[in-house]
């Protein structure tokens, strides 16, 4: 917990009651979730996590999700294909993809983007099907939720050629360039579970350099866990001590850091002030 933390900051306690945070990117669908979900989603609502939004991954997952997110009103659902599962993708998804954004109006399109930290990636049809989601999300008026490992520059240009309503760079851990670049493009920067960690030098160093109206929290639980939790499976009710360890970072007050990037998420995202669900 954030009282044991080498942080040395308060514990969560001393603040949860009193702040909202909003998670922007975490898949509460998935089968890791499975077992305790609901209790999962009543620890977080008691922590202060007001809002969740739930990227897709793939177009057999969506139905789910989006049932999911029909379950409570601070939960808000994204449709896209990830391009690390590119192999599963085909144009057939495309179509189902472009009837949901019109028939079911999600928050934004994603998780979308291009990775290629994957070895032998297939570069091209992950551009291929980036650049057909792009246009979607331009023609639905929609934000998008972006996935980048080691393609930023890419990514940066693709945006570019096809503009979208903003959204945020999930997991972000490029350059000081690079955010200002996509910042300049209308989007937020997703931090999280990575900056709990005494290594993570760079990034902190980045986050503390940003502008706070760049900012947003995100778990992407089931993935990234905190170092309160290291070797735990990752979960929404930890988006405390990502806030803790932003706002140490920043050397600002946790109250501050999270009306900020609370702000931040519900401009993007569209989503209004009265969704929390009160346990």
């Amino acid at each position: 917990m954030l009282g044991s933390s080498r942080l040395g900051l308060p514990c969560q306690d001393a603040y949860n009651s009193v702040m909202e945070i909003i998670d922007t990117h975490c898949h509460l669908d998935v089968a890791a979730f499975n077992p305790d979900r609901a209790a999962v989603l009543e620890r977080a609502r008691a922590g202060g996590v007001a809002a969740i939004v739930v990227p897709g991954i793939e177009a057999s997952g969506w139905d789910g999700l989006q049932a999911l997110c029909d379950s409570g009103p601070d939960l808000f659902p994204a449709f896209g294909l990830h391009p690390v599962f590119t192999a599963v993708h085909s144009d057939a998804d495309l179509s189902l993809l472009e009837a949901r954004l019109v028939g079911q109006r999600p928050v934004a399109v994603g998780e979308i983007g291009l990775d290629y930290y994957i070895k032998d990636a297939d570069r091209a049809r992950q551009q291929s099907l980036f650049e057909a989601q792009l246009v979607m999300a331009r023609d639905a008026g929609l934000p998008v939720i972006l996935h980048v490992r080691k393609a930023h520059d890419q990514v940066l240009s693709t945006l570019k050629r096809i503009p979208v309503p903003g959204g945020t760079a999930h997991a972000f851990n490029g350059s000081l360039q690079q955010a200002q670049h996509y910042v300049e493009l209308g989007f937020k920067l997703g931090f999280g579970g990575m900056l709990t960690y005494e290594r993570s030098v760079k990034l902190r160093s980045l986050a503390q350099a940003l502008p706070p109206e760049a900012i947003v929290l995100e778990t992407d639980a089931p993935d990234m866990v905190v170092a309160q939790h290291r070797g735990e499976r990752n979960s929404p009710e930890y988006l405390p001590d990502c806030l803790a360890a932003l706002a140490a970072v920043r050397d600002e007050p946790p109250a501050t850091v999270a009306a900020r990037t609370t702000a931040n998420a519900r401009e993007v995202f569209g989503i209004s002030g009265s969704v929390s669900t009160s346990v």
